[in-house]
């Protein structure tokens, strides 16, 4: 998950929640607008949507390779 800048500044935040022996509860966003704390460190290696999209189609089309390879690891696997 990447941190995202909107186009009006504000950042979403990627937080999971954990249970008390560690094991995760699940992944969401919380967003931080400009002037909160932590917002500084947050948008140094914020990315926007436009990028975060690119990134996604990037990874859905060049993925294609480590899947078979990962599909033939599971058939010896079997």
């Amino acid at each position: 998950m990447y941190v995202i800048r909107l186009g009006d500044g504000t950042l979403r935040v990627p937080q999971s929640l954990t249970s008390d022996d560690g094991r995760l509860i699940g992944n969401a966003y919380v967003e931080i607008a400009p002037g909160e704390p932590d917002y500084d460190r947050w948008a140094a290696e914020s990315i926007t949507e436009a990028e975060e999209a690119e990134r996604r189609r990037r990874w859905q089309e060049e993925n294609d390779q480590l899947e078979q390879e990962f599909l033939a690891f599971k058939a010896e696997q079997d």
